[in-house]
């Protein structure tokens, strides 16, 4: 059933798309249908922090929209996005899962993303290519710790979104704190368009505030039992308030509606909901929805909103890229060139399936597409709409598509795949640096090969996963952001490739710093051994970074006169970035370090980018040695959830572990404490959490960058 909001946003999208059209004269019949089509496609992610309901809310918008006929469930094992078996196992979603519905004459591919901040990384990667997103908070906890780090991922990637508030029909759930922490933490401002009818475990519905008419849901499941009324008596005070203390919001952030709300009065529905889909797009407002995902209660509604705030392809800004040394556009246009970029790979042993957003043009089965990066042509064997683990071939897809491709034997995440005609590299994601890390080793010999292929193929599929071999044990390492997510990589060799490994104790990625500076430092490099030599001669300034823990690099030059020239001073930085390869105590990289090359002298002869590189190379390290370095360990915050009376425990322990509490605050009849804990002492805390608390204490963490280690 349409609501007016989403009538009003439709006619204001089509005449945006008829302006646009209208401009391509020369275009096709068949090149405008596309068009129009790519205008009706929504990319959109679910984001989370882990728990709050986001594969419950994919499975229930398939099943409103009929991609599926039974309604799966997280703790019974059943849900389409939750499909590997440890994902199921563990109740928790681990990998990306793209999916796709049809809503109201429009195409939603939807990615079910993580919650748990070890697989942060896949999150990165869907929103690069995802062009809104839903975020989903519980009613009762709000904004938790890993929603804030999703919102602030999407901020990076300028992804606009709107939320939804889930588990309305939980004891202690409260739309209004919910709101005021998305307000207080996030930033935002949150525009309430709904207010719920009942609490808790008597809530039924909500209360459209756009229309100003009552949605209810029955206890079956299906469309039937979405019905639409009038507002209750007992409500309607209540509701035209919130009415107009949201368009009183609304006109203080649009101009538009500014103006209708000074000449009227008030705001008609078509502007409100016009104002708020402008507000959404641009970034200065969030729309807030709420329901129970898990009682089908404001599902439809959501969809709705997708539908009328949430931008299609042609929304938003054309993609950037480089060609040629210089920066070049690539609109959605089905009729240009074709570009995409790999966001994920799943190498199976059936089979490679690589996933792409298509940007631009349109890509055919049997079409040879360019790696940009690499060079090397690929030829698409076949085009797969996704459904999670399961596929449907296609013929094409055009600029805005999101589908997987078989035939592509090298593309890694992050390519780009173009026209070889019309060669262009889109800016890729970057994986995080890994924080934990493990040897590997296979237990019988005759598997050493098979393990190496094993993680090759892990690290092949999810770029944040390091695979090295240790130069001075010869062990196989791997590397990544967290214990579970290594846990999760092991169990994969095991199940998947069959073979019994051995796992080392968990060590942690350290970082150097400095704690003092050295002014003036002068260095020579002479080497004379016949024909031109090596000279160089460097005077450098060595401070730690401003601010308490900063890292980075930073390298300056305040030579002047030409005493070392332009190409020898680059020369000396990237000797200086050689040397932060290894710090003095350990051998660990380096960081929060700024470099000053304030003179320099040079040889007519034996002067070159090799002699001043290996001169900054040296003079840093011996500058090191100098400036009181100091051992980085990763911290990390913690957030625990206990009973009251488990608390002084907790605190102990935490205390135990280096950890400083930073508070504690009650919250439906439990204890949320929040402490940074040096990752190191995080090593089996859940078992040791659930022995204090008898299984009813739970803990979430986030990278908190680096901290000083005890010396």
């Amino acid at each position: 059933m349409r609501t007016d909001l989403a009538t009003a946003v439709q006619t204001a999208t089509t005449q945006t798309t008829a302006v646009q059209s209208s401009t391509a004269q020369t275009s096709t019949a068949v090149q405008t249908s596309t068009a129009q089509t790519t205008a009706t496609v929504r990319n959109l992610g679910i984001l989370a922090h882990v728990d709050a309901g986001k594969t419950t809310v994919t499975e229930r918008i398939l099943f409103l929209t009929g991609e599926t006929h039974k309604r799966g469930e997280v703790h019974d094992g059943t849900t389409v996005t939750d499909f590997d078996p440890q994902e199921r196992d563990r109740g928790i979603t681990i990998f990306a899962a793209a999916v796709s519905c049809a809503w109201d004459g429009h195409r939603i591919n939807l990615i079910d993303t993580p919650g748990h901040v070890d697989f942060a990384d896949e999150v990165e990667r869907s929103l690069r290519v995802l062009d809104g997103a839903v975020a989903v908070f519980d009613a009762v906890a709000g904004v938790e710790p890993q929603s804030e780090s999703v919102w602030r991922q999407a901020d990076r990637h300028g992804v606009p979104r709107i939320a939804f508030v889930n588990k309305l029909d939980r004891a202690g759930a409260d739309l209004d704190a919910a709101v005021a922490s998305i307000r207080e933490r996030l930033h935002p401002a949150p525009l309430a368009v709904q207010l719920p009818i009942g609490r808790e475990d008597g809530f039924t519905g909500v209360v459209d505030l756009l229309t100003m008419r009552a949605l209810t849901w029955a206890d079956r499941p299906g469309p039937d039992a979405y019905q639409e009324g009038a507002v209750p008596e007992e409500l309607r005070e209540e509701a035209e308030l919130r009415r107009r203390m949201l368009e009183e919001a609304v006109a203080g952030l649009h101009p538009g509606a500014l103006e209708e709300f000074c000449d009227r009065g008030s705001l008609t529905p078509g502007t409100l909901a016009a104002a708020l889909r402008d507000l959404t797009r641009t970034g200065e407002a969030v729309v807030v929805l709420c329901g129970s995902a898990y009682r089908n209660r404001g599902i439809e509604p959501l969809l709705e909103a997708v539908v009328a705030y949430l931008p299609s392809p042609l929304d938003v800004p054309a993609v950037r890229g480089a060609a040629g040394g210089a920066e070049v556009e690539r609109a959605a246009d089905p009729a240009g060139p074709f570009a995409a970029l790999v966001f994920k790979v799943n190498a199976t042993a059936t089979g490679r399936l690589t996933y792409l957003r298509v940007y631009s043009g349109t890509l055919r089965k049997g079409d040879t597409v360019l790696d940009a990066g690499t060079g090397r042509t690929e030829r698409i064997a076949r085009i797969l709409r996704v459904q999670a683990d399961r596929h449907a071939e296609t013929g094409s897809a055009v600029a805005g598509d999101i589908v997987a491709v078989v035939g592509a034997k090298a593309a890694r995440a992050g390519a780009t795949l173009c026209a070889p005609s019309a060669p262009v590299v889109l800016e890729p994601t970057v994986a995080a640096d890994p924080v934990v890390t493990v040897a590997v080793e296979a237990r019988r010999a005759t598997d050493t090969d098979r393990l190496a292929t094993a993680l090759a193929r892990l690290a092949e599929e999810d770029p944040s996963l390091v695979v090295r071999t240790d130069p001075e044990t010869g062990q196989r390492v791997l590397s990544g952001m967290g214990e579970l997510h290594l846990e999760v990589a092991v169990e994969k060799i095991r199940r998947v490739h069959g073979l019994e490994v051995t796992v080392g104790r968990p060590q942690v990625a350290y970082r150097e710093t400095i704690a003092d500076g050295v002014r003036g430092l002068v260095y020579r490099h002479v080497k004379q051994e016949g024909g031109a030599g090596q000279f160089a001669h460097l005077v450098l300034d060595v401070a730690p970074l401003d601010g308490d823990v900063a890292e980075g690099f930073e390298f300056r030059s305040t030579v002047t006169g030409g005493r070392v020239p332009k190409e020898y001073v680059q020369a000396v930085e990237a000797g200086c970035r050689d040397a932060l390869a290894e710090g003095p105590l350990g051998g660990h990289p380096v960081t929060g370090v700024l470099v000053t090359l304030t003179d320099g002298a040079t040889h007519p002869k034996d002067s070159s980018d090799l002699a001043f590189r290996t001169a900054g190379r040296l003079a840093l390290r011996e500058a090191l040695r100098k400036c009181g370095p100091l051992l980085l360990e990763p911290v990390a915050e913690v957030t625990v959830s206990v009973p009251e009376d488990a608390v002084g425990g907790v605190l102990g322990d935490l205390a135990a572990r280096r950890g400083r509490v930073q508070g504690s605050a009650p919250r439906a009849g439990t204890a949320v404490v929040s402490a940074t804990v040096p990752l190191a002492e995080l090593f089996g805390y859940a078992t040791r959490l659930r022995s204090r608390t008898q299984g009813r204490g739970t803990f979430t963490t986030r990278p908190a960058g680096y901290a000083p280690a005890p010396r």
